[in-house]
């Protein structure tokens, strides 16, 4: 090794061995007490050692796990040899299997009863010492982990998280090949059809002006592959959409897509089971099927949400009729808007104090809510902090449409239908974890189905798909949508666990004229819908099969069963929440040159 080498990695004189004719005979983590006895070749990282002088012991680690190598004085080169190793530096151990000494297991770990006795240790590679501990749990700022991404993969806890995700990719392509689906690829570089977040752009150097763009899903190419005739299609793809981040949003992202020819909601339902109960399975769980299926309607009336947590009770209680000819102007004239009074019971919570109350006002205010009322169950009677004109019988009613107990409180917020749902939904959420009523043991799937096709967008002044434009309205609305085009519901629906929708799917539209229609309610001109899906309406001319799918959200899955907060700690190269990759430093700027050859001009 060179000087400057040694120098920088700051520490003794070393050599770098070769590996020549050595070939790994085990994997580190692998050794068990049936190798005892056999002469064995193992390759890894020094995860830690211990000189006893006369003795030293190594812990190699690789993907598998650890097994302790032991290098004593009976031969001083091998002792000497040992003696240089580092942590995280790559060596390979040629011994003899032996058990440990009794007073030396570890109980811990897989091989913890045996451990090779080294006959020869090569050092492959030195490693600087790096700027976290590999082995040991510990608290390491977000920034650091992504920069240096390489080691924090190395670590035990992501090894197994890239791990389940490799196993939740196995499990569906062997279901999916059982069930005669075949997997497919579609097109990276695709044409610009943006309907709700932005596409990425790629612009073309052959075709001057001109771009294409990263798929935010394969849609129109699993559909026309359902007009090919391919009749079941699968593919564990790579989508991009250029969002705003969260921890469970990447600008590139992983799903697992589903389409099949001649099928009903119930016929995805039953495959989408099947395959979640198999990849559940992985991590240990037991998923119950069929899962609970709730309309759009009645999870917002109970939950307030379209993606609602089941795994524990609060549901919302409609109080607004016991206030309709209260003397409370405030709430009268909410109703007479057409606004909604919605409440929560908590059971057992009338000894609420006043600071308490105080700090789950202040939640709701923080969301954009106007107050929260409350009414308190007591042996005396009822308590509120409404004025004392709403009188008792008002209070009896509303604690009569809110099921209140005696020792109960009923949490109350007035206002527009969709602000009350979603500050209660999310006040739900914020009790639960307060009063730890959420297991994580369970696993809580459901079906949410009956969507609405179409919502107001007031920002753009025209309705927009709350799916995808492709999206079948149900049989019975379709004298709506010309009407009353927000009352049309879709055959849309989305799987759902423990409050977050993992996939999301529909029935498709087949028939050129009634998609015309929908793209027409979605006042997109015959030029525009040329212009964008000329080639798909096209297609649509040619005997299309009824056809469904779904998208199910592989980083999701992986995140909540690996038990982590943010997709980005089972994705090995992720993005920050500016989109920006801390290890590879992009996105960068490119030369003059190559902007030149893309025709490009920054300004």
């Amino acid at each position: 090794m060179a000087t400057a080498g040694k120098q920088a990695l700051n520490r003794p004189a070393y050599s770098i061995d070769s590996m020549d004719s050595l070939h790994r005979s085990h994997r580190c983590g692998a050794i068990r007490p049936r190798d005892v006895g056999n002469r064995v070749t193992v390759m890894g990282w020094v995860d830690r050692t211990r000189d006893l002088g006369n003795l030293i012991f190594i812990d190699l680690r690789d993907r598998e796990g650890t097994v302790q190598v032991v290098a004593s004085a009976k031969d001083k080169a091998i002792l000497d040899k040992a003696k240089e190793l580092r942590s995280e530096d790559v060596a390979a151990v040629v011994g003899n299997v032996v058990e440990r000494d009794e007073d030396t297991v570890n109980v811990q770990i897989p091989t913890g009863t045996v451990e090779v006795r080294a006959e020869e240790i090569r050092l492959l590679s030195a490693s600087q010492t790096p700027p976290f501990p590999i082995s040991e749990e510990q608290v390491i700022s977000e920034e650091t982990r992504l920069r240096y991404r390489y080691l924090d993969l190395r670590r035990p806890r992501m090894q197994a998280n890239v791990r389940l995700r490799h196993e939740i990719c196995l499990e569906t392509r062997k279901l999916m090949d059982r069930r005669g689906f075949l997997e497919i690829e579609t097109p990276f570089l695709t044409k610009s059809t943006p309907e709700g977040a932005r596409d990425y752009l790629v612009p073309s150097r052959v075709q001057r002006g001109q771009f294409y763009a990263l798929p935010q899903s394969p849609q129109l190419f699993k559909q026309l592959l359902m007009v090919s005739g391919f009749d079941r299609y699968f593919q564990i793809v790579r989508c991009f959409r250029d969002e705003d981040l969260r921890a469970d949003r990447q600008p590139e992202f992983t799903q697992i897509d589903i389409e099949m020819s001649f099928v009903r909601p119930e016929d995805v339902f039953k495959l989408v089971e099947s395959l979640l109960q198999r990849i559940f399975k992985v991590a240990g769980y037991d998923l119950a099927v069929p899962f609970p299926r709730l309309s759009y309607a009645e999870a917002m009336s109970r939950y307030g949400t379209d993606r609602p947590d089941t795994r524990f009770g609060l549901e919302l209680r409609d109080v607004g009729t016991a206030f309709e000819e209260s003397g409370f102007q405030i709430f009268r004239r909410i109703l007479e808007e057409g606004g909604r009074i919605r409440g929560i019971r908590v059971p057992g919570k009338a000894a609420y104090t006043r600071r308490e109350t105080d700090e789950l006002t202040r939640f709701v205010m923080e969301l954009g809510t106007g107050g929260l009322a409350w009414i308190k169950s007591t042996a005396a009677g009822f308590r509120s902090s409404l004025p004392k004109s709403v009188g008792a019988s008002v209070l009896g009613r509303a604690a009569e449409f809110g099921e209140l107990e005696v020792g109960d409180i009923l949490l109350m917020v007035a206002g527009a239908e969709s602000q009350v749902n979603n500050t209660l939904s999310l006040l739900r959420l914020h009790l639960a974890k307060q009063q730890n009523l959420i297991s994580n043991d369970r696993q809580d799937c459901l079906w949410v189905y009956d969507f609405p096709l179409l919502e107001w967008s007031e920002e753009d002044s025209r309705f927009l798909a709350c799916h995808h434009p492709f999206t079948s309205p149900k049989e019975e609305d379709l004298h709506l949508l010309d009407t009353a085009p927000e009352r049309v519901r879709a055959k849309a629906y989305d799987v759902v666990l423990n409050g977050t929708e993992i996939g999301g799917g529909s029935i498709r539209i087949h028939s050129q004229e009634l998609q015309a229609r929908v793209f027409e309610a979605l006042r997109i001109g015959p030029e525009e819908m040329q212009t964008k899906f000329g080639f798909f309406l096209d297609a649509l001319r040619f005997g299309v099969p009824p056809h469904g799918g779904i998208a199910l959200g592989l980083d999701r899955i992986a995140m909540i069963l690996a038990g982590e907060l943010s997709i980005r700690d089972v994705i090995c190269f992720p993005k920050t929440a500016r989109a920006m990759d801390l290890m590879s430093g992009s996105p960068s700027g490119v030369s003059l040159r190559q902007q030149r050859e893309l025709h490009l001009r920054l300004t």
